[in-house]
């Protein structure tokens, strides 16, 4: 059975909706129908599979017939996962220490703009700042209002890279910045 997000799981995937933790949002992200709980049995140190299974319990996933291999069709859809155990469910680790988040949809074949770098940043201050650290939200979208050049665009995003790492760690922060060398323009001529 392949599983599908259900309209709980949109819900729960719309900006400022936070209910699940990291592990489970990240699964549901994946979660597009040509993946069984099998499937996801090797992430997030062997827990995927329970996961994605809690997710189908709780009304997050729904399963549909689709293509499965003979084991995967044998084993009764509704067999109880082990539960997590509660110190598996405060240590989730992050998805960007996972290689699950890396999928080909996220590759960027946009123009490159200051525009759409000084959006990008915009989203990610709202992301990790606004509700954490709602003055340096603030500060962070001071500066990027203020960002009319490749140079100064480049100062304020070390800036929020530094916070960043601090609070989500190297690995979150690289690919950040590597998403920022890629909408970032190479030079910019100024017109006057």
């Amino acid at each position: 059975m392949q599983l599908h997000k259900t309209d709980r799981a949109r819900a729960e995937l719309k900006p400022g909706v936070r209910t699940l933790g990291q592990r489970e949002r990240t699964l549901l992200l994946m979660a597009d129908g040509s993946k069984s709980a099998q499937d996801f049995r090797p992430l997030f140190d062997g827990d995927g599979e329970a996961i994605a299974l809690r997710l189908l319990r709780e009304g997050f996933l729904e399963a549909h017939p689709g293509k499965t291999s003979a084991p995967a069709a044998a084993a009764p859809a509704t067999a109880p996962a082990p539960k997590p155990t509660p110190a598996q469910l405060q240590n989730f680790p992050s998805p960007e220490t996972t290689q699950a988040i890396q999928v080909s949809a996220d590759q960027f074949e946009g123009k490159r703009s200051l525009a759409t770098t000084r959006m990008f940043l915009f989203d990610i201050c709202e992301r990790m700042f606004a509700r954490r650290d709602p003055a340096m939200a603030e500060r962070f979208r001071e500066a990027l209002r203020n960002a009319k050049d490749r140079e100064t665009m480049l100062t304020a995003s070390r800036e929020m890279l530094e916070e960043i790492e601090k609070i989500a760690g190297h690995e979150r922060a690289d690919s950040i910045s590597e998403r920022i060398a890629m909408l970032l323009p190479q030079h910019v001529d100024i017109v006057t």
